[in-house]
């Protein structure tokens, strides 16, 4: 997409070519790669508010530091588009998240430049400390964290790491949520200046090296000096910080949005040892007003008028609503139905529509941050003393919580509701958020449900199943996107665990499905005239519904099983087990998501890749007589 007024921007096609920019003119620079970000995302779509938030420093860190020797280590992800258009992608940014095009977040498969993939949060100081311990001083890492990540407990066992591991890792804290006041008063400001003064730091070196040298500074003696530092700095900024605590030398609060400084900073910071961490205040959104004013909606908007920042809504007249948010209208009624009823989410509120009942009854409903593990153990020990909490996570991030799942959960047998929202391919964020692995990685679990509705209807249902007394942990899966039923609204029914539904007879062919994607292989079914196919929706991975599988075993030689998750370990390994140990001879097609990692594209493009799509469904049910 051709811009105009980027007459700085168009020069640059790597770092290096940023470096001869004179300093005066970044500011410019910046205007125009802000620009650049908003009119490419009008039209297609991302994430925005982040990456305009980042800008400034996006552009200092790659103007001090030699990159891609120098390494820069993004955390989540969703803030580096100034960094892909930066780093030899500018001329085919317009292919970001769409099939074969950039790829939807950083990763070391597509650019040099991309020093470790990132998509989850929280990694990045753990990995920058391995490149660091790594290097042996011969070139500078740099983590990038924002303050959202902060909450993870990797990025609290990485800094206990750094703190402790002889290393000269940068981290930058890009804080644009918090509220902490900046400081104010001229001794203050040149305190800080003071900190990272480069004749300052050379004497500091200097003189330590020499007591180190005629042994009068111990390992010992050096941390108690460095703690009296931060104590003395603490009391006179009227400021206390966790990572002085931690001998990590600590600088700031900056403006993340006035470049120059922050060259200025970084470049005293680039060549000092040992760890240190400085934190910026940068704003979500910063440099265009409609994101400034309304983050949560421009983290990832969609298409929009970049001129008067109108949302361009698609016609959802008339449309199923999204799985999401009939969660959350559901968990709204039940709770008000039943008080014992609260609600956890890691920081998605609105993506998993739990702000649907957070309006209405917000000491009941939890966010706590991007913490996935501690969710699910926030939520067990509400479950151990008498709430039934209903846990959201994002199928993909809660692979995070997979021992809280087993040790916190499902040992004491708590009635925990894990409602796994964006289970199965969900487009263009591509392999690191895809809910590929949730059924195979939880199947072998003692004392789980898990189900997954093949519609809203079933949603709500096994919604009020599963907080019924006795159930004990209860997993329910769903998909990103819309449903299938309008009169999505219906009268709560219990659903007998480990029963699914038969849809239809037949006589030549049985095909089993769970969740969602049953109602492609009805419409599959309804064109199909050759064959008498019988459709049975499982709805439960575990218990499976015995009887239907007796069934199926007595009168099919053929079974087709379709699954929106990973095909080794899922529902077809399941049938395959089950048809195994009761001496059925029958032949078992599994359907499901290839032994790799699928890349971005559109769901509709995804599934023709990899065979499950309506056509390879069709041809797999022909096929089943050859």
């Amino acid at each position: 997409m051709e811009h105009k007024d980027l007459k700085i921007l168009k020069t640059i096609d790597s770092p290096s070519q940023l470096r001869l920019v004179k300093p005066e003119l970044l500011p410019q620079l910046c205007k125009e790669l802000r620009e650049d970000i908003i009119q490419e995302l009008s039209v297609n779509p991302g994430h925005l508010a982040s990456s305009l938030g980042v800008v400034e420093l996006t552009v200092a860190l790659h103007y001090v530091f030699n990159t891609p020797q120098d390494r820069i280590v993004w955390d989540v992800g969703h803030q580096a588009y100034g960094h892909k258009i930066l780093t030899g992608r500018r001329d085919n940014f317009d292919t970001n998240r769409k099939l074969h095009g950039i790829r939807p977040f950083p990763t070391p498969e597509e650019s040099e430049y991309d020093s470790f993939i990132c998509g989850h949060a929280s990694n990045s100081i753990s990995a920058a400390l391995g490149m660091a311990v790594a290097s042996k001083g011969n070139y500078n890492v740099v983590a990038v964290i924002g303050d959202g990540a902060m909450s993870g407990g990797l990025a609290f066992e990485g800094l206990n790491n750094v703190s402790s591991s002889p290393n000269d890792l940068l981290i930058i804290l890009n804080d644009n949520d918090m509220s902490i006041d900046r400081s104010v008063g001229g001794m203050k400001e040149y305190l800080l200046r003071l900190s990272t003064n480069k004749t300052y730091n050379s004497l500091r070196y200097k003189a330590s090296k020499w007591l180190v040298e005629q042994g009068l500074l111990t390992e010992g003696r050096k941390k108690g000096i460095i703690r009296l530092a931060n104590a003395v700095k603490s009391a006179i900024s009227e400021q206390q910080n966790i990572f002085e605590g931690m001998n990590i030398r600590y600088f700031g609060p900056y403006d993340g949005h006035n470049v120059k400084e922050l060259v200025r900073i970084l470049r005293q910071l680039k060549d000092m040892k040992g760890p240190k961490l400085l934190h910026l205040h940068t704003q979500k959104g910063h440099g265009y007003a409609p994101a400034e004013n309304y983050k949560p909606i421009w983290h990832a908007p969609g298409k929009f008028d970049p001129d008067t920042g109108e949302l361009i809504q698609g016609d959802t007249e008339g449309m199923p609503p999204k799985f999401q948010d009939v969660f959350g209208e559901t968990l709204l009624e039940l709770a008000q139905a039943n008080p014992k009823i609260v609600g956890v989410t890691p920081a998605m509120p609105t993506g998993c529509s739990m702000n649907i009942p957070m309006k209405v009854m917000p000491d009941r409903m939890f966010d706590v941050g991007i913490a996935e593990g501690h969710a699910v153990t926030f939520s067990a020990g509400m479950a151990k003393d008498g709430l039934i909490p209903f846990c959201n996570i994002y199928s993909a991030f809660a692979q995070r919580a997979y021992d809280n799942i087993i040790h916190d959960v499902a040992i004491l047998k708590l009635p925990v509701v894990l409602c796994l929202d964006r289970a199965g391919l969900v487009g263009e964020d591509g392999p690191t958020h895809h809910g590929a692995f949730d059924m195979a990685a939880l199947r072998p679990i003692p004392n789980l449900t898990i189900s997954s509705p093949m519609n809203e209807h079933e949603l709500r249902n096994l919604m009020y199943t599963a907080q019924l007394e006795g159930k004990g942990p209860f997993v329910i899966r769903y998909p990103r996107g819309n449903g299938v039923l309008t009169n999505w609204r219906c009268p709560f029914e219990e659903i007998k665990i480990g029963t699914g539904r038969k849809l239809r007879d037949g006589d030549d062919v049985a095909v089993l499905t769970i969740g969602p994607i049953g109602n492609d292989v009805t419409k599959v079914i309804d064109e199909i005239k050759d064959l008498s196919v019988a459709h049975y929706d499982m709805r439960f991975l575990k218990p499976l519904d015995e009887d239907i599988l007796h069934e199926v075993g007595k009168k099919f030689r053929r079974i087709i099983t379709v699954e929106n998750g990973v095909r080794n370990g899922g529902l077809g390994s399941a049938v395959l087990e089950w048809m195994s140990d009761h001496d059925y001879d029958v032949k078992v097609t599994r359907m499901g998501l290839p032994d790799q990692f699928v890349e971005h594209g559109t769901i509709d493009q995804l599934r023709e890749i990899i065979g499950l799509d309506n056509e390879s469904i069709k041809k797999a049910i022909l096929n089943s007589q050859t």
